[in-house]
């Protein structure tokens, strides 16, 4: 049921579409009673729908948040507090299983407590799309994406168990089965609506734009279909689920006007890769960016979806496109309904959402590139807003490019019997990945042309060359297929390996043996290339230091080349039979040519075939038997789903918040500490707490799995929180991994941290800038709590992980007045307290104190980054958790 208010403004009206009645929100209604609101950016429009939608007289809701997204448009900055509420709730499986998790085990309090347990059910539409899991074990051959689906089913059947539990337990909740797709490919190309409708409590249709929320930061691609969503920590998206607002601030919006249309032999990676840039030079951090002018209008949908994926890179909540013919055309391509396209029409031409290239809305601040001057480029080598054009990419080892890299003398490693040179900055890794590329027909069908040119000049992928194709939906086989293309990829080994996100998860999969030997035995910088949009350090794999994001076109090549050391525009690929020289302009395809194959293999019924039993799964999936039930039967011992500690003791009455008293630095972090320092989602080392913890359990090492994939079980991720192999803490000078002091002796931080809990000891951590980069992850919270970290003082946060760290009662605190940690020489020996808490408001200004080892003390100001009174109310009760339980069990 849609829920809405009492529209005090009455500004409810009749939409009639193809002779159907839908009742919406009308703007025009709205402009007599707060003035005109024609000039808000159409992502503020969304947001003025949603108040107007559920306006009710009172708190949550009333007239004067209305009001004051109407007078955005005279101060277009940061506004005050509202409650939003998205249509409808995004998972992913990495995240996915600890939100099942948590609501099983809210059924178990709320029980506890006296309440009723079908009060824990999603009351908006909630997708889950298994996606994370699968890895890249076996490559190059037929029968590897087979191979890897049966890997995946062994290794993750009781998380695949407690999943479609949850799909047959809970009500408004679907699971996607593996196999499917990558869940933001499925979301454009299926669930998302444009404009969503549904029965209100007086059975009457409501219309109202498709909005979401996802528990995976590139939620924000669904924004190129004109649906506003992004990304948000699990705990967060469980209280949505569960019938809460996301309370945030009226943001900014930047707006970016495009102008032009992208040349020759550029692609809508080098687009994004220069947005990426452009945008983190500017800083929107916590800003929605919306995009515009006629630049917009060359841009295929795929191309706008791209752009739109990367927000979280370029730092925005959401990077907007509004709904114009191309959308419409899209919406039609991939099988929806004539009847919802007709809706989607009729609503933006009707509510002043329709895009038109000469719309220019009021916006906080702009900036405009003629995406004609864009060129080809990477990113790297562990940065996606470090762009790099070609020609350029080979100074990272041989010059001085903001690095540290070099070329060095390889060394010789055999391969399939041959022995080989390898060194550093050659590439080991070439992944075609990610939903940021795999989703757009023109990239994926250029990397098919030019394995085709490739094939037909005999060029082969060098040996040392991990290759893979891992599309985001099964679509993108059809039309490889029906182009003739997917055999020419084949053919140089970039066989399918899987649906799913695979190398830009970190699931890439182990290196041939010899390989990896010699790149860890001699300290060789080896890269990877990818079409992802992560390529943060530890992230790809653990032997890869130097990851650059790459056109799909682009990975093929550098596969060809083998090495990133040598300008791959001026010095050959590879040579062909006879011994020619073959340069990348000799295979690469024209824009024409690009055109010509994609309007001759994609048509509407791959879609409408591929999406007819999307839930139903393969034999595997329909294999698992399981019975829905109230709660879930935790299986004592297991390493995958274990009831989490949370609600442990919990009482109806919240614990009266405690100031924080002489607590001690876990760790001391410099700048852009991303959640995958935090908590990564890749392989887990043996002799890690998490692999000891596992082997304790007589859990084999080839069967340890990923960090990601066991986030259903606390204990490990526990141990794993700060565990990346590549994080570095100024406690341990020198030191790379996740290691501290505890009274002046190093030691794992998880070994660390239970030692102070022990002691009763709490504690803090400190950082620098951009802190919590990169996903939504919210194991990256949530470890932090259960280690007993009470605060975590930064010189700024990312979005996410901010609200994340509230959500679970952790307080982020953030350096003011120009201090910072090396300003204010923090050390290891250092003891913190913080004053005030029990009183606090949103955005309050805390005193630090500081006592040094020799018995001296300091005190900086800092200020409270709990932004919101909503925000507030989740932190007295301990996490968002809590206080929802608490709400609904009373």
């Amino acid at each position: 049921m849609t829920q809405v208010g009492k529209d005090t403004l009455g500004t409810r009206s009749t939409l009639t579409v193809d002779g159907k009645d839908y009742a919406y929100y009308s703007f025009a209604k709205a402009a007599e009673k707060i003035g005109d609101v024609s000039k808000l950016p159409f992502s503020m429009k969304v947001l003025l729908e949603n108040m107007l939608r559920f306006e009710d007289g009172g708190f949550t809701v009333s007239t004067d948040h209305v009001q004051a997204i109407a007078d955005w448009q005279k101060d277009p900055k940061t506004g005050g507090e509202i409650q939003y509420r998205p249509a409808r709730v995004l998972l992913q499986d990495f995240t996915g299983v600890p939100c099942v998790v948590d609501l099983a085990a809210m059924r178990d309090a709320i029980k506890d407590l006296g309440g009723d347990t079908a009060k824990i059910n999603p009351q908006v539409p909630v997708n889950l799309v298994i996606d994370h899991s699968v890895m890249v074990d076996e490559f190059g051959h037929p029968k590897a994406f087979e191979k890897n689906v049966e890997l995946e089913y062994q290794r993750n059947a009781e998380r695949y168990d407690f999943l479609k539990w949850g799909s047959k337990s809970f009500q408004n909740f679907s699971a996607v089965p593996p196999g499917t797709g990558i869940c933001h490919q499925v979301n454009l190309e299926h669930i998302g609506k444009g404009i969503w409708s549904g029965a209100d409590q007086n059975g009457d249709m409501v219309a109202y734009p498709d909005t979401c929320v996802g528990t995976d930061s590139h939620t924000t691609m669904i924004n190129g279909l004109g649906v506003l969503g992004w990304g948000v920590g699990g705990i967060e998206a469980e209280a949505a689920m569960l019938g809460q607002p996301i309370s945030m601030l009226i943001p900014e919006v930047v707006g970016f006007k495009l102008t032009g249309k992208m040349a020759e032999g550029v692609t809508a990676t080098d687009l994004v890769l220069t947005c990426v840039q452009m945008l983190r030079e500017v800083g929107v951090v916590g800003r929605f960016v919306e995009f515009y002018g006629p630049g917009v209008a060359e841009l295929s949908l795929a191309d706008r979806a791209t752009i739109a994926n990367m927000a979280p890179e370029y730092g925005a909540t959401c990077g907007f496109f509004g709904i114009d013919d191309k959308t419409l055309d899209y919406m039609r391509l991939t099988g929806r309904e004539e009847h919802a396209i007709a809706l989607v029409e009729a609503y933006a031409k009707e509510q002043g959402m329709w895009f038109t290239p000469d719309n220019e809305p009021t916006f906080t601040k702009t900036l405009s590139l003629d995406v004609s001057a864009v060129v080809p480029s990477l990113a790297g080598p562990k940065r996606p807003q470090d762009k790099v054009i070609l020609p350029e990419v080979d100074e990272l080892f041989n010059g001085d490019l903001k690095t540290t890299y070099k070329k060095d003398a390889a060394v010789r490693v055999g391969v399939d019997g041959k022995d080989h040179d390898i060194g550093d900055g050659d590439v080991v890794i070439a992944a075609i990945t990610s939903c940021t590329n795999t989703s757009n027909p023109d990239v994926l069908i250029a990397a098919g042309l030019v394995a085709k040119k490739a094939n037909e000049k005999g060029l082969k992928p060098k040996p040392w060359v991990k290759t893979s194709l891992a599309p985001g939906s099964q679509v993108v086989t059809d039309y490889l297929i029906k182009a003739g293309l997917q055999s020419e990829l084949d053919n140089i080994g970039f066989d399918l390996v899987g649906y799913g996100c695979t190398t830009c998860i970190g699931n890439s999969g182990p290196l041939a043996p010899p390989i990896s030997k010699a790149i860890n035995g001699n300290d060789i910088v080896a890269a990877s290339v990818l079409s992802g949009n992560r390529n943060f350090e530890g992230r790809v794999s653990p032997d890869v230091r130097a990851n650059f994001l790459a056109s799909p076109p682009l990975v093929v090549a550098y596969a060809l080349k083998g090495t990133v050391t040598e300008d791959i525009t001026t010095t050959p690929i590879g040579q062909d039979q006879d011994g020619n020289d073959v340069m990348l302009a000799d295979i690469w395809p024209s824009n024409a040519e690009v055109s010509e194959v994609r309007s001759g293999a994609i048509d509407r019924s791959m879609f409408e075939s591929r999406y007819a039993d999307v839930y139903k799964g393969d034999e595997h999936w329909q294999a698992i038997k399981v019975e829905a039930s109230d709660t879930y039967r935790w299986q004592p011992g297991s390493t995958y789903v274990a009831s989490p500690p949370y609600f442990e003791g919990m009482s109806m009455t919240p614990d009266v918040v405690q100031d924080i008293t002489d607590a001690k630095p876990l760790a001391i972090l410099g700048d852009s500490v991303t959640t995958d320092h935090i908590s990564p989602a890749g392989a887990i080392k043996e002799d890690s707490p998490a692999g000891e913890y596992l082997k304790s359990h007589q859990v084999a090492k080839a069967d340890f799995n990923s960090y990601g994939s066991r986030r259903g079980n606390h204990d490990v991720m526990m141990c794993g929180t700060f565990a990346n192999i590549r994080i570095k803490n100024e406690m341990v000078p020198g030191v790379e991994g996740g290691f501290t002091t505890y009274n002046g002796e190093q030691m794992a931080i998880y070994d660390a941290a239970m030692k102070h809990k022990e002691d009763g000891t709490p504690l803090v951590v400190v950082g620098g800038k951009e802190y919590g980069t990169g996903s939504s992850r919210d194991w990256a919270a949530k470890g932090t709590i259960l280690l007993g970290v009470r605060a975590v003082i930064v010189e700024s946060f990312e979005r996410i992980h901010r609200s994340n760290l509230v959500g679970m009662g952790v307080l982020p605190i953030q350096f003011t007045g120009g201090d910072t940690r090396e300003t204010l020489g923090l050390t290891a020996t250092d003891t913190f307290s913080i004053k005030g808490l029990t009183s606090m408001k949103p955005g309050q200004e805390l005193e630090v104190d500081v006592t040094r080892e020799d018995g001296t003390t300091f005190t900086f100001t800092a200020q409270s980054r709990i932004d919101t009174e909503n925000e507030m109310e989740y932190y007295r009760n301990g996490g968002i958790l809590q206080y929802v339980i608490r709400k609904l069990a009373s």
